[in-house]
């Protein structure tokens, strides 16, 4: 049975974590650490909502722990609360999976948390303070900070299309 869910969610999850690590070594370390946890929980799926949305809410914790274990090392600053407009980002379109991805990879590990949690996960900007021990006002720069340099990313490398 463990085989049979790890054949049929390991690529989606693997996807997951890919957003949260710096890269793909990571990423493998992050899928087996999930897949213990399902594994070890799957008596506490109680029927509520799709089974892969619990699984994926799993890896998105086992992520969040990840990084709380990496933010030893470095801090997310309170000092700058600095907001930065949002453009639209059109240019996404002419971009690969791959492309977005190795960018999201490129960010600086709390930009990239929540930048994840926010975007993808769609946690408020409240629930990613409380998580992640930040101010809400820190998460919103964060976030505007990432936004501004994904969309440098995006567009340095449109232009290079």
């Amino acid at each position: 049975m463990q085989e049979l869910l790890y054949q049929r969610y390991s690529s989606k999850m693997y996807a997951v974590c890919l957003r949260y690590c710096k890269d793909a070594e990571d990423a493998q370390d992050l899928l087996q650490d999930g897949f213990v946890k399902v594994f070890k929980n799957l008596d506490r799926f109680r029927g509520e909502g799709s089974f892969e949305g619990w699984v994926r809410r799993i890896f998105v914790n086992t992520s969040i722990e990840h990084f709380r274990r990496a933010i030893k090392s470095f801090s997310v600053s309170d000092t700058q609360e600095v907001i930065i407009e949002d453009p639209t980002w059109d240019a996404l379109d002419n971009l690969a999976e791959k492309d977005i991805i190795t960018m999201i990879q490129g960010l600086s590990p709390g930009y990239r948390q929540v930048f994840n949690m926010y975007v993808i996960e769609g946690y408020s900007h409240k629930e990613i303070g409380d998580i992640l021990g930040i101010s809400e006002g820190t998460s919103k720069s964060q976030l505007a900070r990432a936004k501004g340099i994904l969309k440098k990313l995006v567009d340095d490398k449109i232009s290079d299309i």
